[in-house]
């Protein structure tokens, strides 16, 4: 095709899913990470909810080609089917051929082999995607499923992907049992524009390209209004526009390409088809208590604030609105520490409407509060919590309304002496 023409190793604008070409955008990052605590944590489902062609597709691959081997997957893709025919497809991923069993049958080995696993030291995942297709009855089964347990604690981890169908779905009176055993539901956007933009360089970068220009500043604003920021749209209209370019003998795209791209692909402005969904990422909470997902900030007062410090002097604040916030080394977190001492996800603040609670997520140094390492916590106006060699400082902002209290912390933090610098493990 146009590989040489363009000096490229390979196509760069395939549609296939492929690990190599993802594009980690904020909120790809984050539903990744999203995607990974379900290695932490067996108490519930994650829901992983976007568009068609958004990319949910290549982040599960993604995602699954970096875990680790102690982890065991099932993978489903074809979500069309019988409660029976999806406990045969469940096993068949597992390395079973369970086609006469019966349905009792079925179940009962798949219990036993989970909770066989569970005891080997084994990690075991279930995820499905184009989960929007599974029927009421199916999502029972997948409910009943999660249940399975071995000395009082879940054995299998779960994620559902899918349209934004999913969430209609979830919500629906006769998934309410279901429902409650969602821990975090998040929903994947479409790009902005300046992440068009970026996507497309990416992926051209992953090509080959090394940095030459190949499509013209002014062709990434005409592909953003025409594909939404989509993007599986995004590749098709620019694998189309480097085939016109390719066609004149010319290396670069220009907006002349894009247009005759447009026209041959009889494509109008994009509309999304959820509207305003189209720039901006919705979380919905789940139903009870601290399973309540992260999300953008809400309008208001925050509930609390976070003050991170290092040697006693501070170096970010954060509000606390209801949701998840996750602290760690990378980019990816709601909160990044860039330290040695802090592992890649390393804790998570869960903030309701009473309460906050901090959680480890099995880092390698852990938290401490008074010098102690704990778990979870339960976090009172004043905490200071050790995390590696920094501090965060817990202002409680509901006890402080309470009190009539006024005081914003400004400038450096006042942590007491006994907050212990983290690293005793």
């Amino acid at each position: 095709m146009y590989i040489e023409l363009f000096r490229l190793k390979e196509l760069p604008f395939r549609l296939s899913p492929d690990p190599q070409f993802l594009y980690l955008s904020q909120a790809h990052a984050r539903a990744k990470a999203y995607m990974e605590s379900t290695v932490w944590f067996t108490d519930g489902f994650v829901v992983i909810t976007g568009e068609i062609g958004c990319g949910k597709t290549t982040l599960i691959a993604t995602f699954l080609r970096e875990l680790e081997t102690d982890v065991l997957v099932a993978q489903i893709n074809q979500t069309q089917m019988s409660s029976t025919e999806f406990l045969q497809s469940v096993l068949v991923a597992f390395g079973f051929k369970p086609f006469r069993m019966k349905k009792a049958e079925l179940i009962a080995t798949l219990n036993d082999f989970l909770v066989e696993q569970y005891r080997d030291g084994r990690k075991i995942m279930l995820v499905i995607d184009e989960a929007q297709n599974l029927s009421p009855r199916v999502l029972e089964e997948v409910r009943m499923l999660s249940g399975v347990e071995a000395t009082k604690e879940k054995v299998l981890r779960i994620i559902l992907a899918g349209q934004p169908e999913l969430s209609q779905k979830l919500d629906s009176p006769e998934l309410q049992q279901l429902r409650q055993r969602v821990r975090l539901r998040f929903h994947l956007p479409a790009l902005s524009s300046n992440e068009t933009h970026a996507y497309i360089l990416h992926r051209l970068e992953v090509a080959g390209s090394q940095g030459r220009e190949i499509f013209l500043p002014d062709t990434f604003e005409t592909i953003f209004r025409y594909t939404g920021g989509v993007p599986r749209l995004i590749n098709t209209l620019c694998d189309t526009a480097m085939l016109s370019a390719s066609i004149k003998d010319r290396d670069t795209v220009n907006p002349e390409d894009i247009h005759a791209a447009i026209s041959e692909l009889q494509w109008v402005e994009y509309t999304s088809p959820t509207g305003s969904r189209r720039a901006s990422m919705l979380e919905s909470p789940a139903e009870d208590g601290m399973d309540e997902m992260a999300s953008a900030p809400s309008e208001g007062v925050p509930l609390a604030r976070i003050l991170l410090a290092n040697a006693g002097n501070t170096v970010s604040e954060h509000e606390l609105y209801p949701g998840r916030l996750i602290i760690g080394r990378t980019p990816a977190n709601d909160v990044q520490i860039d330290s040695r001492f802090v592992s890649r996800h390393h804790c998570q603040i869960l903030t309701t409407a009473q309460s906050c609670v901090i959680e480890d997520l099995n880092s390698t140094n852990g938290i401490y509060v008074q010098s102690k390492r704990v778990r979870y916590h339960n976090l009172n106006d004043g905490d200071v919590v050790s995390i590696g060699q920094h501090e965060l400082l817990y202002i409680d902002e509901r006890a402080r309304h309470r009190h009539g209290v006024d005081d914003h912390h400004s400038g450096s933090a006042v942590l007491p002496e006994s907050a212990g610098d983290g690293n005793q493990s």
